[in-house]
Order: C-alpha cells, then structure tokens, then sequence
C-alpha cells in the first residue's frame, strides 16, 4: 500500500496553480514528483486549477480528478480586479474534469457545466463512491442566487458514468455563517463531513450523519480538537486513513502569504469519536503542499508514478 497527494502549490507564478503529486509508503512521510514541478497543465477555462480531489472508480479501476476552475496567478489583478467577492460572484461555473487508466497518462481536461446563473463561482470539489445508490456524490462550495450570492454553502451533482450529472442540489447550509472545502468519508456506515466553517467558529468543523446527503450534525468532541488551532487561519480539510489504522488529517494554514502557506497534520483513532492531535513532529513534506486529496495506491502504481518522465507531458 501507498499514497498519491494529489494538490497544487500556492505560488505568485502560473506553475502553482497545475497538478503536482507528492508520492508517500506510509502516509507519514511525503516526496516530491517531477521535482516538484507541475505533472498536468491547465489550458482552458481559467487556465489554472485549484483544489484539487481525485477518486479510483469502484468498478472499473479507471481515475477521476476534479478541481476548481481558477488561476488567482493570471486573472487576480485582472479579471477578477484584485477581489475575492468578484471571483465569488463571477468566476468560473465549471469544474475541471481529467480522466486516468493508469495516473500517468491523463485525457485533456473537460469543463463540467455544473453551474448556472444561479451559481456564484464552484470550487473545491470533493467526490464520495455511495455504496448503497451506486453512484458517485460530487460537492462542491458555491455561493447562490436563493441568498442573493450571500454565505455559501455545499452542493452536489450525482453521476454514474462521469458523463452526465444530476442538477445539483444542496448538501449542507450553515446557519450562522458561509462553509466551504467539504471533504466527507464513510466509516463504519456513517458518513462524516469536514468543513471550513467561515464563522461561529471561524475553523474547521467535522459533521456526522446516517445518509450521504443528511441531515448533519455536528461532532462537538472535533471542535475540542480545533480549539487550539487559530481562528481563520485554516481551510481545505482533507483526510485518509492509513495502513496502521489511524486516521491523518491535513489542515491547509493560509496565515502568510505565497509558499509559506501548507498542510498542517492531525492525526486521530476514528472519525466517530472526532479526536485528533496535532502531529508535526511525525510528518515530513518535500513543500508546502496545498488544497489536495490522498488516495490509496498500489506499490506499482507508486513505481509507475515515480518513475514517469513528466516533462515529456
């Protein structure tokens, strides 16, 4: 067994804003591939991606990769005029989309249509296989024209054949504030959704319920968790649990600016019980990662990713 971090890299230039793979054996312990460099490039849309998530079909074995329409490096000072309200009103409806049979050789990207008029921007996608629908939960964080594009919240698009979607509908809206980056997980068949709780608290929060689409509730014994983290620092959960039994949660601090910011590590027994403790001293990262998804790989698919020459992509 192995991981694939699949994330990008919060960098002034346009290179940041690309796929990178950060390979590891034991979840702990993470290296750099290409050097660190881009494996995919983005050439349409917004010609960058962002938050990125990725998933192994449950049927097939084939890849799916999705990430956030948005280049902040080409169109901040531009086209969206320096203003992140701007790219929530106006930046991109479509998720970008990238196909895999072996995750080194990847299809051109495709722009998923999933918004409308009454969609502000749709970013950080997150996607779950539910066992008992057979079919695939795509969500994602949007704001909306019902609040007059005011606090967002998490919707989602189901699919079978990573061709045609469900006309999204909402998975979850806060009451007290906006939530953004949903990553959700099953465990023992329940189903636990993390989130970025824009205010009351400004963190990270863990959700828990018996369906996939709700009603949630919060895990009070994560927000114990939390309450050393500092406030509005932090976004884009992300989680996997590793061959020893534990679950690692990474946590993406955004407190400086450019590729000072990346994921901080929390590891804990069970979703269930929503206990985790920071544990820097038991990661090493090559960089700061960003915004990603970990999926489990095989040790040949580790080889095969390793010793890919990317720059011939």
């Amino acid at each position: 067994m192995a991981y694939l971090f699949v994330h990008f890299r919060e960098k002034r230039t346009p290179d940041g804003e690309q796929i990178h793979f950060g390979l590891s054996r034991d979840g702990y312990h993470w290296e750099a591939v290409n050097d660190g460099k881009p494996v995919l490039w983005a050439f349409k849309g917004d010609h960058g991606v962002r938050d990125m998530t990725i998933i192994r079909e449950s049927k097939t074995g084939e890849f799916h990769l999705f990430a956030t329409d948005l280049s902040l490096a080409y169109g901040m000072r531009g086209k969206y005029r320096g203003d992140w309200d701007v790219i929530s009103r106006e930046g991109s409806k479509h998720l970008v989309y990238r196909h895999s049979l072996d995750l080194v050789h990847w299809d051109d990207e495709v722009l998923l249509p999933l918004g409308d008029e009454n969609y502000g921007c749709l970013w950080a996608p997150d996607i779950l296989y539910d066992e008992k629908e057979d079919d695939y939960l795509l969500h994602w964080s949007s704001s909306n024209a019902w609040n007059n594009f005011g606090p967002k919240g998490i919707y989602y698009s189901r699919t079978r054949d990573f061709k045609t979607y469900t006309k999204p509908a909402r998975l979850y809206q806060k009451d007290s504030s906006g939530v953004i980056d949903s990553a959700m997980y099953e465990e023992d068949g329940m189903y636990y959704l993390f989130l970025k709780s824009e205010a009351h608290p400004a963190n990270i929060i863990l959700l828990s319920s018996e369906s996939i689409t709700g009603p949630f509730e919060r895990v009070k014994a994560f927000d114990e968790s939390m309450r050393t983290v500092e406030a509005g620092k932090y976004e884009a959960p992300t989680a996997v649990k590793t061959a020893d039994g534990k679950w690692c949660l990474f946590i993406d601090y955004y407190g400086v600016h450019g590729s000072g910011q990346g994921y901080v590590p929390f590891v804990g027994d069970s979703l269930r019980e929503g206990r985790f403790v920071r544990a820097d001293n038991d990661f090493h990262f090559p960089y700061k990662f960003k915004h990603g998804t970990i999926l489990t790989i095989t040790d040949e698919e580790y080889a095969r990713i390793q010793s890919h020459k990317w720059e011939n992509d």
